[in-house]
């Protein structure tokens, strides 16, 4: 071997100059574009729009011994108690009369939530396109 030649030795190092060059160039892209871009709009109705109801809601009222009740302003039905299955067939005779009357539910404050939702997936089941909850404003309690 030639004294005048030295061995290199391997260098076991990885040069992260180049990934840091990378990294402040996606950093300033990105400071640069964010404030462009604009943030997904929702429209919410207003209470005024949702006060004008062509048609009167049917309303089923939830009482806290989770009994039924149904008052029907277009069959003047006032506080008509039923069971679920006499409920279910109701609510399938009302929509195949007149399907786009709403339908309200009412419960009581004793009422447990999965006793609500039972009514709601029987709504559900039978195709009621406008379903919503009754509540009483804060101010009115």
């Amino acid at each position: 071997m030639s004294s005048g030649r030295r061995s290199r030795r391997l260098m076991a190092q990885i040069n992260v100059v180049p990934y840091i060059d990378v990294m402040m160039v996606l950093l300033v892209i990105f400071m640069v574009t964010a404030p462009m871009i604009t943030p997904g709009q929702v429209d919410l109705p207003s209470v005024d729009k949702a006060r004008n109801v062509s048609v009167m809601p049917a309303q089923i009222t939830i009482l806290a011994d989770k009994s039924l009740s149904v008052t029907d302003p277009l069959q003047h039905m006032q506080n008509h108690f039923m069971s679920e299955e006499q409920l279910a067939t109701w609510v399938e005779k009302k929509q195949s009369d007149n399907p786009d009357q709403p339908v309200v539910i009412a419960a009581d404050k004793q009422v447990r939530y999965d006793v609500v939702m039972k009514v709601m997936s029987l709504m559900q089941r039978n195709q009621v396109k406008h379903l919503g909850l009754l509540a009483v404003p804060a101010s009115q309690q």
